[in-house]
């Protein structure tokens, strides 16, 4: 077995992994699970707080103690564990502590398996920058892979993807990876302790940076852009299969697949990465990086007004513009970096690029994401539910009447009973009301 076939084998499992569950966690928590939006956004921001120093800490202890590739086997090992140990909790606070530590262990194993790969493409005198692109496309290969089989297996009659029997998928995929790291070519481990800082050891220094205006600008928009993404991660599962609550999509295909709709985004990834050589000879990183924020608002506009009807078109941009959105920006953003900081603080500096991407911008969009999208459409039932009930009864010959809101025996509002009457009551989903709020858009934009 040659060693770069032996290179895609560890590349695929590995975010693999990470795709049984990544994208389709948030419809698990918030449907069967039943958690509220800021409960969802706290697992998916877990990967920035494990962002934030694990790789660190890992990478040291590759690097002095234990060989790379023993590590990485180590790290998922554990990480399987409580993988399995979280897919029997259906408490938030067990739940939560599970996927936290799974997450801590995972994350630093997408840095130690490159380290591994190079360095066994260095074992074997082979270019690095030549064999290794080819060899990490099997990793999104494999992540798509694992999105299709989740959606497309079903498990008593219901996908893989609805229920905790994901979490057992990655697990089982965690533990052959682990068991195959160790048959893996060996890294070497210096033991010579190095006279530097703590400061320089966990790569501190380079937040100076900061102190550069255009740098710091850099740095702020990659964390806004982290946070971005972790909207459709989250909760991009779950605001498809909602149009499942109304009846005209209730049987869509793109409501029973939506994890098949959303691994075009992973597949359009694949494809634009071999776009970016010819942009970036073409236009240069700083527009690349302009046409990057261009196709991240494209991206979530379409996604706003697509629906698996007559807006179904929208939604399958909204998916291949997503490869030019996250390509586009990682890519070239690393390359600024690159260009824009000394070889001392090099490494460093791409480490804080991948802190505030990954780190702060997936902890703080989490969050932000969780809380917003559900007391958006809290305040937009408010608002418009009265409107939006009164016309639904017309347009189905309907009696026009409302059900007053229970209010505990307190006074009207006014005197006069016409301004005391409450909106219907409506069954609440997560994002119903914002869906057909941009049924309406999507209606108005029709030919």
């Amino acid at each position: 077995m040659g060693i770069k076939f032996r290179l895609i084998v560890m590349n695929f499992l590995q975010y693999a992994i990470w795709g049984s569950w990544l994208i389709s966690l948030g419809a698990y928590l918030g449907g069967g699970l039943q958690f509220t939006g800021l409960q969802i956004g706290s697992f998916f921001a877990t990967m920035g707080i494990a962002s934030l120093f694990m790789p660190a800490l890992m990478g040291i202890i590759a690097d002095r103690w234990i060989p790379a590739q023993k590590l990485l086997g180590i790290c998922q090992l554990i990480s399987a564990g409580f993988l399995v140990a979280a897919a029997s909790q259906t408490a938030y606070g067990p739940l939560y502590t599970c996927m936290l530590m799974s997450v801590m262990f995972y994350m630093p194993t997408i840095a130690l398996s490159n380290s591994v790969a190079y360095n066994a493409l260095d074992l074997a005198k082979l270019d690095a920058v030549k064999h290794f692109p080819p060899i990490r496309v099997w990793g999104t290969v494999g992540f798509i892979a694992a999105m299709w089989f989740v959606d497309l297996v079903q498990i008593g009659g219901v996908q893989i993807k609805l229920t905790y029997w994901q979490l057992y998928v990655s697990a089982i995929l965690s533990l052959i990876l682990a068991i195959y790291s160790f048959t893996l070519p060996g890294c070497p481990v210096s033991h010579a302790r190095k006279s530097q800082s703590w400061i320089d050891t966990l790569g501190l220094r380079a937040f100076a940076l900061f102190k550069e205006k255009r740098m710091a600008i850099f740095f702020i928009f990659s964390m806004l852009l982290g946070a971005a993404l972790q909207i459709t991660n989250a909760f991009g599962d779950s605001y498809i299969q909602n149009f499942g609550t109304m009846p005209q999509y209730a049987d869509s295909p793109i409501v029973r697949h939506s994890v098949i709709l959303l691994s075009l985004s992973q597949m359009s990834e694949t494809f634009c990465i071999l776009l970016i050589p010819f942009f970036l000879r073409r236009f240069g990183i700083k527009w690349v990086m302009l046409i990057s924020m261009l196709a991240w608002v494209l991206r979530f506009g379409f996604f706003g007004i697509g629906n698996p009807g007559s807006g179904a078109v929208f939604l399958i941009l909204s998916m291949i513009v997503y490869g030019v959105a996250f390509d586009f920006f990682n890519i070239s953003g690393s390359l600024f970096v690159e260009k824009e900081t000394t070889p001392d603080i090099r490494s460093s500096a791409q480490g804080v690029f991948m802190i505030m991407t990954n780190g702060l911008g997936a902890f703080f969009g989490s969050y932000a994401a969780g809380s917003r999208c559900f007391r958006l459409a809290r305040i937009m039932v408010y608002l418009c539910g009265l409107r939006a009930g009164r016309r639904h009864r017309l347009r189905n010959g309907l009696p026009l009447q409302t059900q007053a809101r229970r209010d505990g025996g307190r006074k009207p509002l006014t005197s006069n009973p016409r301004h005391n009457k409450r909106p219907e009551t409506i069954t609440f989903r997560p994002f119903s009301f914002i869906i057909q709020s941009s049924q309406r858009i999507s209606t108005e934009l029709s030919p």
